[in-house]
């Protein structure tokens, strides 16, 4: 064990706190199950705001930023929908009263 924590440079104690660590049940594993779930049901056009605000309705309570932390893991991005193009007119033309003649007298 020393031969290969000296190979990788690693200290023994952050060897053993990583060990420990690794054996820890996840924290958030029952909110990315949720969180994955409302994503697909809405065929991923919810992002972190939409999905907190459905997980707050749901009943748990979680931060908008551990929200985006958990979709940054899960690799869970908002595809978002294009914009319609919209080319038309508000209101009335004024009319042409000076017909170009900006010239003072």
């Amino acid at each position: 064990m020393t031969l290969l924590l000296e190979i990788t440079q690693l200290p023994r104690a952050t060897f053993y706190y990583h060990r420990k660590r690794m054996q820890k049940a996840d924290k958030y594993a029952e909110a990315k199950e949720g969180i994955n779930a409302i994503y697909h049901e809405n065929k991923g056009r919810y992002g972190y705001r939409r999905i907190t605000a459905v997980l707050h309705n749901r009943g748990m309570c979680l931060n908008h930023k551990t929200v985006q932390r958990l979709m940054k893991q899960l690799g869970l991005v908002c595809r978002v929908r294009m914009k319609k193009y919209r080319s038309y007119k508000v209101g009335k033309i004024a009319p042409n009263l000076l017909n170009q003649n900006f010239r003072a007298q």
